[in-house]
């Protein structure tokens, strides 16, 4: 099965870069070239994509908002693409339905796994991205000092497996930290996406951090430190 994908992005180098990378692989065709987010949204109505990839920073209609559009239209996927240091609105973007957020420096490897991990269905997000974006968008001062009553249609172990999900452990080290199989773990991650209403891993992680589940800077399990600065995804 093909995915058809469109690359939005105002500089012509970044955009066709982008492109030629993605429509020499097998199972990847790019159907559409945008320029900014109005012709990104268009482009998308008109070729009914699997994935849109989107430079957050466009003119008219900036990715956020083009992310959005798309994303109410339920069909197709968006990977938002940013220069961290310099976007100041990437939380937003994760609201308006972003399936993942690559540096635009990412290597081509990396590139097209993106868009095939979210083609899937799937969520990616950079550890170092995660972490800056947490800490920079959840202010200690907005937190509950306990977990928000949204979390009471959780079970004590779906409310264990999204503090876990939030510390960026896969499906496997999830069903390790429990003690369960990973097919329990599966149940329990589809069980906190449905009742919580959230769409995919990222937004549970927002959700996590927003309802006071956890705190920035709160070491995963064991004490680890966070991951390093080089990209993973959000794993399943």
């Amino acid at each position: 099965m093909t995915i058809r994908v469109v690359v939005a992005d105002d500089q012509e180098l970044v955009r066709c870069g982008f492109s030629m990378i993605l429509d020499v692989q097998p199972d990847i065709e790019v159907v559409a070239e945008a320029g900014d987010g109005a012709e990104a949204v268009e482009a998308v109505r008109r070729h009914a994509p699997d994935v849109a990839l989107l430079d957050v920073r466009m003119p008219r209609v900036d990715g956020i908002e083009a992310c959005r559009e798309i994303s109410a239209g339920g069909a197709c996927r968006t990977v938002m693409l940013t220069t961290f240091d310099s976007d100041e609105y990437v939380y937003d973007a994760l609201h308006a339905g972003a399936s993942g957020f690559l540096l635009k420096d990412v290597r081509r490897d990396d590139l097209v796994h993106a868009v095939r991990v979210v083609a899937r269905g799937d969520s990616l997000l950079a550890p170092s991205v995660a972490r800056r974006l947490v800490e920079q968008y959840t202010r200690p001062a907005a937190r509950p000092r306990r977990p928000d009553p949204r979390l009471d249609v959780l079970t004590g172990r779906e409310r264990e497996t999204l503090l876990l999900l939030a510390r960026g452990l896969s499906n496997a080290e999830i069903a390790a930290e429990l003690v369960v199989s990973d097919h329990t773990v599966k149940t329990h991650v589809g069980n906190v996406l449905a009742k919580l209403g959230l769409r995919d891993r990222i937004q549970a992680v927002i959700c996590a951090y927003e309802t006071g589940l956890i705190a920035a800077g709160d070491p995963p399990p064991g004490g680890a430190a966070w991951p390093g600065p080089s990209p993973a995804p959000v794993r399943n």
